[in-house]
């Protein structure tokens, strides 16, 4: 079993929750952070003095307070552990079920696991490190079609930005400004109606509304 393990969350409760797990599958060192950028000076200390971590457990949202940060999210310490630490094995423990997002973590910075943050989820992150320290990847039961090949149903990053800006209650005219104020492309208002009208086919959806509630429902924002 894992030896060393950081455990990188904002609630005392759920850290409490966790350190149990990890003693009982008899974790000798463990060790918790409450920000991501004191997670990542513990990994370089600890790699500085030859005794690196086994495995990260980490959430994804932390909440903001008085104290300034530079990594602000679970998301943005993973990318820096990838960067630098490639090898060390992490599981995201998070409430966030968007399959977009967990196929990206997968994908893109290759995690070890995801545990939704739900009814059995001390259960199953009890599971996932078992199945990670085996060098398997353990995604919860509730989000394993994120590591299903891609469906009808998937969709690009530019048509995620575009049911986000439309979940917040902007027009395709705000949609458009918006774009081009930050420099993303295509940005023409012609481009983001046509866009969204294929969404719309494609989701089934009878309005713009039906179609933000038919995305939210599947976990695509």
């Amino acid at each position: 079993m894992f030896k060393k393990v950081l455990i990188n969350e904002d609630h005392d409760a759920i850290i409490s929750n966790i350190t149990k797990i990890l003693r009982e599958l008899n974790v000798v060192s463990i060790e918790t952070s409450q920000y991501c950028d004191e997670a990542y000076l513990k990994l370089k200390r600890a790699n500085i003095e030859d005794a690196p971590f086994n495995l990260v457990i980490t959430d994804l949202s932390f909440k903001k307070d008085h104290r300034a940060t530079t990594l602000d999210s679970g998301e943005s310490l993973i990318a820096q552990i990838r960067a630098e630490f490639p090898e060390v094995p992490i599981i995201v423990y998070s409430m966030k079920d968007q399959i977009q997002k967990i196929r990206a973590l997968v994908n893109t910075y290759k995690i070890n696991g995801y545990v939704c943050k739900d009814r059995k989820g001390m259960v199953e992150l009890h599971e996932a490190i078992q199945t990670v320290y085996h060098n398997k990847v353990y995604v919860s039961p509730q989000v394993k079609k994120a590591l299903s090949p891609k469906s009808k149903l998937e969709i690009d990053d530019f048509d995620i930005r575009l049911l986000t800006l439309l979940s917040q209650g902007q027009s395709q005219d705000e949609i458009s400004i918006k774009l081009k104020s930050n420099g993303i492309q295509p940005n023409s208002l012609s481009t983001i109606e046509k866009r969204l009208n294929k969404l719309r086919e494609q989701f089934k959806a009878n309005n713009a509304i039906h179609l933000v509630a038919i995305t939210k429902d599947l976990g695509v924002i």
